[in-house]
């Protein structure tokens, strides 16, 4: 119930928040640097770093908006790699630009596809972490929008169980692109990892309704697939994205 009134008032604007990081020895820990060094880090995801973080955050707006603008009314996304091989229907569903409004650092575009229409595999490119396990070597196949198969190298079993909280825990919620060339490492926090400069991320569990999503989940679990070696995105088969930058 909860999770069902937040998922609400952030669709309808009634509710106004912001998450962030505050750099410790802990964070810094995970990410395998001093906490002088994450300190940094975080200074430069987060654009904190330049003259005037606004106007680079204005700037990463328009040029992301650029990007929803010409998705929109597309409805079908091919997308393929060496670790990758999906279809998906975005018909009728909307991309958000996601431009530090709600999430800082920030820097993607992301929709929830139409969830009985994902056909395909794909093969994570790094842990994916949930309730403190880190489950690596994941890999979904889905079939008419539901996981039907579900590996992973380590805790698969916890894999399985998160899929199996509830129906909809098979089908995904999120699919989007990230775009923040300053975040261009893995750290074990979401936060920054779904905005890697170069991947794409896809979500099991409920979907944003802000997108057009309809499924619902009690959990929404984010998964990273590295596209810099030969990914593509084709969106009503005209190619958008290949290596991990934008095309048009």
């Amino acid at each position: 119930e909860v999770t069902r009134v937040y998922q609400h008032r952030s669709a309808t604007g009634e509710l106004r928040w912001v998450m962030t990081l505050f750099p410790t020895d802990a964070y810094a820990q995970d990410a395998e640097m001093s906490l002088e060094e994450f300190e940094s880090y975080v200074f430069s995801t987060t654009y904190s770093d330049t003259e005037d973080p606004i106007a680079a955050w204005c700037k990463i707006h328009d040029e992301q908006q650029r990007l929803v603008d010409w998705l929109d009314g597309k409805k079908q996304l091919s997308v393929k790699g060496p670790h990758v091989d999906l279809e998906l229907s975005i018909e009728g569903r909307k991309f958000i630009n996601s431009d530090g409004t709600h999430n800082m650092p920030s820097g993607e575009i992301y929709t929830s596809p139409v969830e009985d229409s994902v056909n395909g595999w794909i093969r994570f490119s790094y842990p994916a972490i949930r309730q403190a396990r880190e489950v690596e070597g994941i890999e979904l196949t889905f079939e008419a929008g539901r996981v039907v198969k579900a590996t992973a190298q380590k805790n698969e079993a916890f894999l399985q169980s998160m899929l199996d909280t509830d129906e909809g825990a098979r089908y995904l919620g999120e699919f989007a692109i990230g775009t923040n060339k300053r975040i261009d490492r893995f750290i074990k926090n979401i936060l920054f990892d779904e905005k890697i400069g170069g991947t794409i991320h896809m979500a099991v569990g409920f979907g944003f309704p802000e997108a057009g999503g309809k499924n619902e989940s009690a959990i929404h679990w984010d998964m990273i697939c590295d596209m810099r070696e030969g990914g593509q995105i084709f969106a009503d088969g005209e190619l958008f994205y290949e290596s991990g930058e934008f095309k048009i």
